[in-house]
């Protein structure tokens, strides 16, 4: 027990000392501003990664039924329960109370692993995406892949494109792909390394639905930036993410084919990279109109804390205490 409880404090003094300091002064300044006293609540549970909890997204094409038990026997529950709008049957999440991370699976080359350890929140943009078998598909900015293994978890998409811009995280989301998709249905998928700003001009009015789970700036790891000048430049340039943020939502308008719908998701509670560039798509894009996903913000209220006042089109997942999800932001359009 004194070796545990040495070790337990030797952990959280290693993960007390990474915290960034100018980044939480700004947050503090920024969040205070947005949230009021909500941000109190959300930044302790920012701050002190032992109270994060992490969900287990099971792999339907390596299924264990051994793991369903183990999850059980650990105390972890199905995260989605009740009368969602869309949950596929094949999707499987299990989610518990207690912080604390299931042991990861290594990569092996031709093995595929069992689950996926995510945050649970990240999972709602594919929800509220709703894709159907046969349905052609955009991952936008895809890397590292958690999001595209979850909409392979949920439909067989009639061809399914994958994009990431940057070349270290391609590698990544093709890494991803190959520990948790099988051979024939690799076929399916095209992973590409475009310039997301672009494919609506290479690729017009192609896709049924479109995700796009944009560069933000991560509450979470900005927060234990441990370069300070790396940390000082994430800070300047923040100013310029909702420019990009707002490119990259004009490029998966024009990919869209008219009928088609899009999701759009950080893991920032910025108003600047949320809402205020949905408003701004909304206002400037005369062929796309909102969508209202509070069915969805309903059926799941059990096990997440959203931010109230927000519009039908939209939600805020702010981690909490025992509900550690988030930070996370969706929003859904449909293309006139």
């Amino acid at each position: 027990f004194l070796l545990s409880l040495k070790l337990e404090n030797k952990t959280k003094g290693k993960l007390q000392k990474q915290l960034c300091q100018v980044v939480l002064d700004h947050f503090e300044k920024q969040y205070t501003t947005e949230l009021g006293d909500i941000w109190t609540g959300v930044r302790d549970v920012l701050t002190h990664p032992l109270c994060w909890q992490y969900a287990v997204l099971l792999n339907k094409f390596s299924q264990c039924a051994e793991l369903e038990n183990t999850l059980h026997v650990k105390g972890y529950h199905p995260a989605f329960q009740g009368p969602l709008p869309y949950l596929p049957a094949s999707l499987k999440c299990y989610i518990r109370r207690t912080p604390g991370r299931f042991p990861a699976q290594k990569h092996q080359a031709g093995k595929l692993k069992e689950y996926y350890l995510l945050n649970a929140a990240s999972l709602l943009p594919v929800l509220a995406l709703e894709v159907k078998d046969g349905e052609d598909v955009l991952d936008l900015c895809a890397a590292p892949g958690g999001k595209s293994v979850a909409i392979l978890q949920c439909a067989y998409p009639g061809n399914f494109h994958c994009n990431e811009y940057d070349d270290l995280r391609s590698r990544w989301l093709k890494q991803t792909i190959e520990s948790f998709i099988p051979d024939p249905l690799i076929n399916l998928i095209t992973v590409s390394k475009l310039d997301g700003r672009q494919i609506g001009d290479l690729k017009p009015a192609l896709y049924d639905k479109v995700l796009v789970d944009a560069p933000c700036s991560n509450d979470r790891s900005w927060l234990f930036t441990s370069d300070i000048q790396q940390a000082t430049l994430r800070l300047m340039q923040r100013k310029e993410l909702s420019s990009l943020q707002f490119q990259l939502l004009r490029s998966a308008i024009k990919a869209l084919r008219p009928g088609g719908s899009l999701v759009y998701s950080t893991c920032t509670l910025s108003k600047a990279e949320n809402s205020d560039v949905i408003n701004l798509i909304l206002t400037s894009c005369s062929n796309v109109m909102p969508t209202d996903i509070s069915e969805m913000v309903k059926a799941v209220s059990q096990e997440f804390t959203f931010l109230s006042g927000t519009q039908k089109h939209e939600l805020l997942v702010l981690p909490e205490k025992g509900r550690a999800w988030g930070p996370m932001y969706v929003a859904k359009l449909k293309k006139i």
